[in-house]
């Protein structure tokens, strides 16, 4: 009985099984807009950062609030002297013509106060004029000082506002609005590592002890050396297109990995200004955890956790290396899955990881799987999705959205069709392009997708290191996965999240079969 797979182009249920009791296979997979908006309300509701702070004041703000309320002072002072002002002088003219005005009263004490009368209009006018005076220079010292101040906090904003416009032009900012790692707060890319005297830190060789930088170490070059025997080539564990990995010991006796990056003008100080930033802050049992980094004078580096058994991508497709069973794949699916959950939707803007592939998933020696190398992400909107575009198409062919290639757009379902990518690898043990194979199976994606919809295609399909010991079951309920992550549409893809709840079954049916197994074993 062959149960097939169609795609239909509906919102709800992109991904429809015809026929009757095949339905719990994509189960999961049931999504809607409802649940994306939900999601979008509750990534927004209290308008807190990860570390649950509520946002500060920014400069600018205090600035202008600042600068208003001088304004208003100033205007409002300057009116009440004036008014004052304007008083004295009508007082002083009533009291000046007080004497002169009444010629009743004139000729009647003429003869008693003729002698007094100059001297009290002269001593009046005197006293009034030296008052008007005196009130006037303190007016205008007081305004003068008002506007010296308004001039003064005007330089204060200008210059501020130049510092922050030429740093993100010197350090190349994601975007206008996205060089804020957590939504609504003042964190951008000025707490990175400043370059200060050739280092960072302004620390020279061998000089300063470490420091802590978000709780990661700062070494030195010379730390390093000692480390990796010199970055002897016997250390080197990984060699890549961003650089070389070895394998070191650190002063403390920790086995770590040492990523020396390859600058490649400012993408590669960017790469590494990035991973920094990202990784000091992200921190997911599903990520590789950096230990620390370098960047003495002209030399850029990074220390990581040491991941014993390498990566995914050489247990795969090399053969001096182990090949992984059934339930160690699925294991692997699942926590990749939840590190791309973890960057989507629990991280405010969602982080597009952007070069997800089989490479940068390491392995550690229980064969757990965390996500590595960050030089490339991106920060989203807070949009569903976390939409963003990009001028340039950056990435790994074979892994790359149709979308992404196209038009460069970028959304966090550009991850999922990568995910997909992977996920097939791990079904087919294929690599993505191969154009030793023959026509019509050069690109993984195009050739899989319509077998995936075909239930004895599928076991076809399956990598023959297995030897057939899998649960076909779990086989179709992965295809099914496999089949909606790599959709050509975006929209029709799922989120990480229903991935995650669709894997978790399977994952336990394992457990609970090889408990049962050994516990057989023991009877």
């Amino acid at each position: 009985m062959d149960a097939n797979l169609s795609a239909t182009k509906t919102k709800t249920t992109p991904y429809k099984i015809q026929k009757k009791g095949r339905k719990k296979y994509t189960k999961h997979f049931h999504y809607s807009r409802e649940r994306e908006r939900e999601m979008e309300f509750f990534s927004h509701k209290g308008k807190y950062n990860l570390l649950g702070q509520k946002p500060p004041l920014s400069h600018d703000t205090n600035l202008h609030t600042h600068l208003s309320l001088s304004l208003y002072l100033s205007i409002s002072f300057s009116s009440l002297l004036l008014l004052f002002v304007l008083m004295e002088t009508s007082t002083a003219g009533v009291d000046a013509a007080a004497p002169a005005g009444t010629p009743g009263n004139h000729s009647l004490k003429h003869q008693h106060s003729h002698s007094h009368l100059p001297s009290q209009h002269h001593a009046s006018l005197s006293s009034s004029a030296i008052r008007i005076i005196i009130i006037s220079g303190i007016s205008l010292i007081i305004v003068l000082l008002l506007i010296l101040l308004i001039v003064v906090m005007l330089r204060r904003l200008k210059s501020a506002q130049n510092r922050t416009s030429g740093f993100k032009d010197n350090n190349g900012c994601i975007n206008n609005t996205s060089c804020k790692f957590i939504a609504h707060t003042t964190i951008t890319f000025t707490s990175s590592p400043d370059v200060k005297g050739g280092c960072l830190y302004g620390s020279n060789l061998g000089h300063k002890s470490p420091r802590k930088y978000e709780g990661v170490q700062v070494f030195t070059y010379k730390e390093l050396e000692v480390a990796t025997d010199r970055f002897s080539e016997a250390n080197v564990i990984g060699n890549g297109g961003s650089g070389v990995v070895y394998r070191g010991i650190l002063a403390d006796g920790t086995v770590a990995a040492v990523k020396m990056l390859r600058r490649e003008g400012r993408q590669g100080e960017r790469a590494f200004r990035i991973e920094v930033d990202l990784l000091s802050r992200l921190h997911s049992p599903y990520l590789v955890e950096l230990l620390g980094y370098c960047a003495d004078q002209h030399h850029r580096l990074l220390i990581f956790e040491f991941m014993s058994n390498g990566t995914l991508q050489n247990h795969l497709h090399h053969r001096q290396y182990q090949p992984l069973d059934w339930g160690t794949r699925l294991r692997i699916a699942l926590d990749c899955a939840r590190a791309l959950e973890f960057l989507h939707e629990h991280t405010v803007p969602p982080v597009i990881h952007r070069d997800f592939k089989c490479s940068n998933i390491l392995l550690d020696q229980n064969f757990r799987a965390k996500v590595s190398d960050f030089g490339l992400a991106k920060m989203g909107s807070e949009k569903i999705n976390g939409q963003t575009s990009s001028t340039s198409v950056l990435g790994t062919t074979g892994y790359l959205a149709p979308e992404s290639a196209s038009t460069g757009k970028l959304t966090t379902k550009s991850d999922v069709y990568s995910y997909g990518v992977v996920l097939l690898q791990i079904l087919t043990g294929r690599v993505p392009v191969d154009t030793k194979r023959p026509p019509g199976e050069h690109v993984l994606v195009s050739w899989a997708l319509p077998r995936l919809t075909n239930r004895e295609k599928v076991v076809e399909m399956v990598d023959p290191a297995l030897r057939g010991l899998y649960s076909k079951k779990d086989l179709i309920q992965v295809a099914a996965i496999a089949a909606m992550c790599v959709q050509p549409e975006a929209d029709y893809r799922p989120l990480m999240t229903d991935v995650v709840q669709s894997l978790i079954p399977l994952v336990k049916n394992l457990s609970s079969i090889s408990s049962s197994a050994s516990s057989r074993f023991q009877n």
